[in-house]
């Protein structure tokens, strides 16, 4: 008998997946055992990663779908995060969400408790330090410099529960700012990730125009998440949902156009004078980190966990 293309031959004495005859014991070479030990590969690890993500997101979503975040400001600079209200049952060992800013706060004083809702019902403020700031020549030329395509904008619900209708995106680098990822730690952030409504994009840039005017050697400001282009959840955070939300990380003493990662490195005189512009261009709510020292109006900058690289800037929404 002689072997024939596409004939495949079997030998019957051969014991096929690791069968044996009772009694009988099957020697296995040590090297065929080392090639038959199972490994994770790289696929696998990355689909073990991604799953283990899509769980925490999903997490993340239970915990923050329905109840928004909740704090108790006790003077102009202690803020207690009332975490279990967005976690629900009190008695579980749920650690707070730290990734944003409360969008209701609670203010405690000598009548009681005040609720002061700031992100639901007040209206957009023009002040005059925001006038001021729109009107200068410095702004104006970094407005016309910067490739904006400007869209009027509607921003809907909530920072924590909204979304965004026609957004106007900030582009990834202008002559005064560049942007910065979080997911990442690089820049420049994803364009996807940079859409605000319209006054708050004229706001950003004008501020940082003026302060780049008063401080013409200080370095360009890093500026992080927004929202997305239509708005509605984002990940690493439970805010930035309606366009009225801006990240800008600290300048940093040593220049360098990057988050810092340690309070020392924060340059906190320019942080001041940037936080102060800010305030004076109608700034809602500011949140700063406990360790950086920043100050400013009672209600307005509010000092919250996970905030020493960054501060968080919320604009109103617009009145009616």
């Amino acid at each position: 008998m002689t072997w024939r293309p596409n004939e495949l031959w079997l030998d019957v004495d051969v014991l096929w997946f690791r069968e044996a005859l009772p009694g009988q014991a099957v020697a296995v070479d040590p090297l065929e055992a080392a090639l038959l030990i199972p490994t994770v590969t790289g696929l696998e690890a990355s689909r073990q990663r991604r799953l283990t993500a899509q769980a925490a997101r999903r997490r993340r979503r239970l915990a923050t779908r329905t109840v928004p975040a909740v704090a108790l400001v006790v003077g102009s600079a202690v803020m207690l995060p009332i975490a279990w209200l967005r976690h629900g049952d009190p008695t579980r060992r749920a650690q707070p969400l730290h990734e944003d800013p409360p969008s209701l706060t609670f203010r405690l004083d000598v009548t009681g408790f005040t609720k002061a809702v700031h992100a639901v019902v007040s209206g957009w403020a023009d002040s005059p330090g925001a006038s001021a700031a729109r009107a200068t020549p410095a702004a104006k030329r970094t407005t016309d410099l910067a490739e904006v395509r400007w869209r009027p904008a509607n921003s809907v619900g909530l920072p924590y529960s909204g979304h965004l209708v026609g957004g106007t995106q900030l582009p990834v680098a202008g002559p005064d700012w560049v942007t910065w990822d979080p997911v990442t730690d690089s820049a420049p952030n994803l364009p996807s990730r940079l859409y605000g409504n319209e006054r708050t994009i004229r706001t950003v840039i004008s501020v940082i125009a003026t302060y780049r005017a008063a401080h013409p050697k200080a370095p360009r400001i890093v500026i992080g998440d927004i929202s997305r282009r239509g708005g509605g959840r984002m990940d690493e955070h439970v805010s930035h949902q309606n366009g009225l939300d801006v990240d800008i990380y600290y300048p940093r003493r040593d220049r360098r156009l990057r988050a810092p990662f340690a309070v020392s490195q924060i340059d906190h005189s320019l942080a001041q004078d940037l936080l102060d512009r800010f305030v004076a261009a109608g700034a809602q709510m500011i949140f700063v980190g406990y360790s950086t020292g920043l100050h400013g109006p009672s209600g307005v900058v509010i000092p919250y966990p996970n905030h020493d690289n960054h501060m968080h800037v919320r604009f109103p929404p617009r009145a009616g």
